[in-house]
């Protein structure tokens, strides 16, 4: 049986493996994420942030398919220290929680027909570069929170798409412990040394079986959404118990300002402060407007389209050789938007307001 092709493109799926850290996680951790009452859209469960690179061809012994299974060793080594990234949501009372179990984060291995260069050109086609299942909302303890999709295109050339649950944590968090991870992914595997076939290598198991069964819903409501990133500088933050909302209410109004669009009628206000759990909150666009805005208004607050200051670009998993293509994004939720409020590296804020 041929197999099976993402969204009716040109990437082929040939196989699906988990990634477990390398060491089982003792004292079990747990995130909680206390859910408003008004929280019954499973939109939440379905955000995600994505990221993709892509890179040439570095070597003649280089390829996706060595990179995927030296991944699956430098990922399980790293998970020993984000075991959250391989855990799993559960229901608990009305709220939701995080449980590092080791279940594992799901990786796939793709194959695109088409070069590398053609893709960038156009880049019409990020989204089955990207590789998500849905999170059941009953049973959300069944679903993995992170994937990763290598894909090996024609000249040689290879990307990687990860796909995060937002619940995992903010996309400037989610980005850095990535970049921690490609770093050790490089102690491991230096580019001065002559690559060694890795235990799971992907050639050598034969032709890989259907996977249809696995993709039923994956890649579901996929679509990039436009987002603007507010950096809130410290000085803010001292206010009075309303303040998270008094920000995002005046985030949301630059932000349709400057792009001349509303946000849709509900939203969803994530808010990933330490040290206390995080909290999500479904609320009306026009509810959220009627916060009164802080005394100084939008003084020092500064925002950008782009996330520029992810630093995408110096993301290495074959040393030297950088990304010829990067971008990120949070995927769309039909009829919700969402704000995520975050701390950034210089104790200010960051937050990141969504459209749908």
């Amino acid at each position: 049986m041929a197999n099976p092709v993402v969204n009716g493109g040109k990437v082929r799926v040939e196989a699906i493996q988990t990634v477990v850290p390398t060491k089982a996680t003792d004292p079990r951790q747990s995130r909680r994420i206390t859910v408003s009452q008004n929280v019954g859209s499973t939109a939440l469960l379905q955000r995600r942030f994505h990221l993709l690179l892509c890179y040439n061809k570095a070597s003649s012994g280089d390829s996706g398919w060595l990179l995927a299974g030296q991944i699956k060793e430098s990922l399980g080594r790293a998970l020993k220290d984000y075991p959250l990234l391989a855990g799993r949501l559960r229901w608990c009372d009305a709220d939701l929680e995080i449980v590092c179990n080791d279940s594992g984060t799901r990786m796939v291995e793709t194959k695109a027909e088409m070069a590398l260069a053609a893709f960038v050109e156009k880049r019409e086609d990020e989204t089955e570069l990207v590789f998500w299942e849905d999170v059941f909302h009953h049973t959300p303890q069944f679903s993995p929170l992170f994937y990763i999709q290598v894909t090996n295109f024609t000249c040689g050339g290879y990307s990687i798409g990860i796909s995060c649950s937002i619940l995992l944590g903010d996309p400037f968090t989610l980005t850095t412990i990535i970049k921690k991870w490609a770093s050790l992914h490089n102690t491991m595997f230096p580019s001065n040394e002559i690559p060694q076939i890795p235990m799971f290598y992907l050639p050598n198991h034969g032709p890989p079986p259907s996977f249809t069964s696995l993709l039923t819903g994956s890649n579901t409501t996929k679509d990039p959404a436009e987002s603007l990133i507010f950096n809130i500088p410290t000085n803010i933050l001292n206010s009075d118990n309303n303040t998270h909302k008094h920000l995002a209410a005046l985030c949301v109004e630059e932000a349709e300002r400057e792009t001349g669009q509303k946000l849709a009628p509900n939203l969803s206000l994530l808010v990933q402060l330490p040290p206390e759990d995080d909290t999500v909150e479904v609320c009306s666009r026009e509810g959220l407007l009627e916060c009164s805005k802080l005394d100084h208004g939008a003084k020092g607050v500064s925002f950008t389209r782009a996330w520029d200051e992810l630093e995408l670009d110096n993301i290495c998993f074959n040393e030297g050789n950088k990304p010829i293509y990067a971008s990120c994004w949070i995927n769309s939720v039909v009829d919700e938007g969402c704000v995520i409020i975050a701390p950034s590296t210089d104790q200010g804020l960051q937050i990141v307001v969504t459209f749908t």
